[in-house]
């Protein structure tokens, strides 16, 4: 996954593969991809209740990723304007900490049929900041209301257990509370869905809540923070800062922050796990993914084709979750290269607001030239480019961040392109003798994010789901991200932190849980007790 900011690949310029001119398909409407100069961009933050303008000077630019055109600029927050942010929520956290259950839960009814009200409008601003199409924009956003959805039904999470006599006339209970200020800092690539695994719950739970999104992608957030608003939210309860690591950082260290979510790179995970634990803040980081989908002899290999397609190259490959290493077994490696080459050719790529496209641009022209350079890369490696998605130039959209699909066979586990998180349109299939060889493959990378096999055998299925060292496992399922009631993490360096976000690690990350032992003592005295008290 992305962290706050990337780096800039040193590929060249690349002649395009003629195998991809089907791929180059004219947008109906490139016009409607455009955003208007009198819609120019000058994004602040939310803080308190109330839109501000940015203070410090820094800004970033915001590209349209379909056309290259800048849509305008978002400002970069201070310290001291992060400082604000955290004080505005914990101005506000005593009284939204006393509100009950029962009326949070209410707000987060209104939000939910806000969102749905609003669903096509953010997911336009998704496309038109991400790239992604605009169906998966929407989708995206679906995805996220079910995790309010989950929130509406806290009052039932946030019971807690009661024993009756404990010991003679001592009851004993737990309950959670809030945690306090809680922040989150969330990737480019799901500016809607990310930051409501985090906050819905949060809030629900009692906390207040800073968001830190993505600044290549920040409008959605924005007027989510509108929305919730709208739907009788008061004011600090939940705020945006937009920015870079100053805000970053801010929000690591300042103890008035109790908790920091994040999902995006390994690295910037570990930093800033390490960094928030360091000054006394729980911390769930989501880090980097590999994802391998085990392709069995006996699958349907034309169903696992397509499944690769939609898990590879959707969202241009830009998911925590995508399928980035296809491991086929056996006999199925010949026949899954065959049906992949014929189902690529009918893939087509162009504007995520254009009707029929499938796959979009990717974020920005570094992460392009980034995705390039490591399939220059794998071709210097010595896998074999079985398709070549580099140089993909699409008429009306020159200006975009495009690349076409890529597809690498004979990829070996030594291999960069194999080992590194390329976060692009890129798929590598690895050749093995038996599932023995694939479970032992996926456990012996270092990411544990998510994984898939594709077989008609409930006992291969049962041996792998079982074996794999993996969060999320699918069966004949691509991409296998739970539904909001349970919860989302992957294991080895793709999670830091003991605890996955939203469902009910969501709630036990965001409460505290307090165990009360009671009893009312009689008229008659009793002396002191030296030794470790037992209940009788």
């Amino acid at each position: 996954m992305a962290g706050w900011s990337g780096f800039v690949s040193n590929a060249g310029c690349v002649r395009p593969d003629p195998r991809l001119e089907a791929h180059r398909c004219p947008p109906k409407s490139t016009a409607a991809a455009v955003t208007p100069a009198a819609e120019a961009l000058e994004l602040g933050h939310f803080i308190g209740g109330r839109e501000v303008a940015g203070a410090s000077g820094r800004k970033g630019i915001v590209h349209n990723p379909a056309t290259g055109q800048v849509r305008g600029e978002v400002a970069f927050a201070s310290a001291d304007e992060t400082r604000a942010a955290i004080a505005a929520a914990e101005a506000a956290l005593p009284a939204w900490s006393a509100t009950p259950p029962l009326q949070r839960a209410r707000i987060m009814f209104k939000f939910k049929a806000l969102l749905e009200e609003h669903t096509d409008e953010l997911a336009r601003l998704i496309t038109v900041e991400h790239g992604k199409v605009f169906s998966d924009a929407r989708g995206e956003v679906i995805r996220g209301t079910e995790v309010v959805e989950f929130a509406c039904g806290i009052p039932q999470m946030l019971k807690g257990e009661f024993s009756e006599n404990v010991g003679t006339n001592v009851d004993s209970w737990s309950q959670r509370q809030p945690v306090g200020v809680c922040a989150g800092i969330t990737p480019f690539n799901f500016p809607a869905m990310v930051p409501m695994w985090m906050f819905p719950v949060a809030i629900a739970c009692g906390n207040t809540f800073i968001l830190k999104p993505s600044e290549k992608d920040p409008s959605c957030p924005m007027r989510v923070s509108q929305l919730l608003k709208q739907a009788g939210l008061p004011d600090g309860v939940f705020n945006v800062v937009n920015g870079d690591r100053e805000a970053v950082d801010t929000l690591l260290t300042d103890p008035r922050v109790g908790a920091i979510s994040f999902v995006g790179s390994t690295p910037v995970a570990e930093y800033i796990y390490r960094t928030a634990s360091t000054h006394g803040k729980r911390v769930q980081a989501l880090g980097g993914a590999k994802n391998h989908m085990v392709v069995m002899p006996d699958a349907d290999i034309e169903n696992a084709a397509s499944a690769l397609i939609g898990a590879a190259y959707g969202s241009a490959g830009e998911r925590c979750m995508a399928i980035s290493v296809a491991v086929a077994v056996g006999d199925a490696a010949d026949p899954l290269i065959d049906a992949l080459q014929r189902q690529l050719k009918q893939l087509k790529v162009g504007s995520g607001l254009d009707d029929g496209v499938e796959m979009g641009p990717l974020v920005t022209r570094e992460h392009r030239d980034r995705v390039s350079g490591y399939v220059d890369l794998g071709v210097q490696e010595g896998a074999k480019l079985v398709v070549d998605g580099r140089g993909l130039r699409l008429r009306g959209l020159e200006d975009g961040f495009f690349i076409g699909p890529c597809l690498f066979d004979g990829v070996e586990p030594q291999m960069r392109i194999y080992k590194e998180e390329i976060f692009g349109p890129v798929l590598c299939v690895v050749r093995v003798p038996d599932l023995a060889t694939a479970t032992r493959l996926v456990n012996e990378h270092e990411f544990g994010n998510g994984t898939a096999i594709f077989t008609a055998s409930g006992e291969a299925a049962r041996t792998f789901t079982q074996g794999v060292q993996a969060g999320m496992v699918g069966i004949n399922v691509p991409i296998p991200v739970p539904m909001a009631f349970h919860s989302f993490g992957g294991w080895k360096r793709s999670l830091f932190g003991a605890l996955h976000v939203h469902g009910p690690d969501g709630v036990r990350f965001y409460t505290r849980l307090k165990t009360v032992t009671s009893r009312w003592p009689n008229a008659r005295r009793e002396s002191a007790q030296f030794v470790m008290p037992t209940m009788k």
